[in-house]
């Protein structure tokens, strides 16, 4: 790079040199010749003679002295500019071989030559804090993975060897648990998927003109059986009238998760209520109990996925602690927001899902367009 930025500038100069040279060769002589003939100088005398030497021999020495000067300046600006510009390359190059080692915490410094080369640092340390976030997401995950299958697992596998070794036999209450745990790997294998989906939900929501209400309504008949078998009373409180453009089978998702997690955390002869009303260019659907309510501390992990305020609870409820999360991702993806309230353990929670009436969607060439 150095070579190049040098041969770049020796390029310059000498075209500035030989032209300098050439328009002082041509232009300059007659000039000033016709001065000395005005200042009263014979034409052809020794003096005109000596007085052009004069002037040749300066305007060589001055472009010589110019384009050496010019010369060495140049020389210390590539020497200086090539240093920086090696440093700043050789420092991204490295930064990204160590990412390509999956060293994301690796960060690089703007080189201060430029916005442009300020811009690729920004986004390089953008793209590094990305993949170190997925990175912590996916440990993360795997670990969350391997705690939710463990028990299960360990369980049927307890029971196999018993089953083999005579302490137990394959009678009913024996493969009612066997049943039982499989049906908890069932039912989380279809959670984890049912996340995965919600997470790429942004590439699957097919937003049509539904009623908010009748959303609501269709939600609560399918609740209302397991509502009514541990004795919830589940009440609704929408506006009728109320359309919003969204994909009505993920609405009725999202609401259907938090009806479920609402039923779990609320004791028999606990209320839950429903409701859906506008509030300017957006519907807010709330989702509030009476029940259990949830600690300050928990409240900003309670759409994180896989956490439970008390695992041994949950599990017993059938929870697998992925509800809430697929919820926000489907509410994000249709460019809404979710939120979660409660005075405290004992006090009940609400949850609130506000929607755009008329959602921004993501277009094939990157542009956000509204519907």
């Amino acid at each position: 790079m150095r070579r190049r930025l040098l041969l770049a500038q020796s390029v310059v100069l000498a075209a500035a040199g030989v032209t300098t040279w050439v328009v002082a060769s041509a232009v300059g002589p007659p000039l000033f010749r016709e001065h000395l003939t005005m200042a009263g100088v014979t034409h052809g005398s020794n003096e005109q003679y000596h007085a052009e030497q004069a002037y040749q021999h300066a305007t060589a020495l001055s472009i010589a002295v110019a384009i050496s000067v010019a010369a060495v300046t140049a020389l210390i600006a590539t020497i200086y500019l090539s240093r920086r510009l090696q440093q700043s390359i050789a420092e991204v190059s490295g930064a990204a071989s160590a990412v390509a080692e999956g060293r994301y915490d690796i960060r690089v410094a703007p080189p201060r030559l430029g916005h442009e080369f300020d811009e690729l640092a920004t986004a390089f340390n953008q793209m590094a804090e990305r993949l170190q976030a997925v990175e912590s997401s996916r440990r993360q995950l795997f670990g969350d993975l391997a705690h939710e299958i463990r028990t299960p697992v360990s369980v049927l596998e307890a029971y196999l060897e018993a089953v083999e070794d005579g302490v137990r036999t394959l009678d009913q209450p024996t493969i009612a648990m066997l049943r039982e745990q499989t049906g908890r790997l069932v039912r989380f294998s279809a959670d984890v998927a049912a996340l995965a989906q919600a997470e790429e939900a942004h590439a699957t929501i097919t937003p049509a003109w539904v009623d908010a209400a009748e959303i609501v309504r269709a939600v609560r008949d399918t609740a209302a059986a397991r509502y009514a078998a541990k004795n919830v009373a589940l009440n609704i409180q929408v506006d009728d009238g109320i359309r919003l453009c969204a994909d009505r089978q993920r609405v009725a998702q999202v609401l259907g998760n938090l009806i479920d997690n609402a039923l779990r955390h609320t004791p028999a002869g606990g209320h839950v209520t429903v409701t859906a009303t506008r509030v300017a260019d957006e519907v807010i659907f709330g989702v509030a109990d009476d029940g259990e309510g949830i600690a300050a501390e928990h409240l900003p992990h309670v759409f994180d996925r896989f956490y439970r305020i008390d695992y041994a609870r949950d599990r017993q409820r059938g929870g697998s602690g992925i509800g809430l999360a697929i919820a926000k991702a489907l509410t994000e993806a249709h460019g809404g927001r979710i939120r979660v309230a409660s005075r405290g353990a004992g006090h009940g929670c609400v949850f609130t899902v506000a929607l755009p009436i008329v959602p921004t969607v993501a277009t094939h060439d990157g542009r956000t367009v509204d519907m």
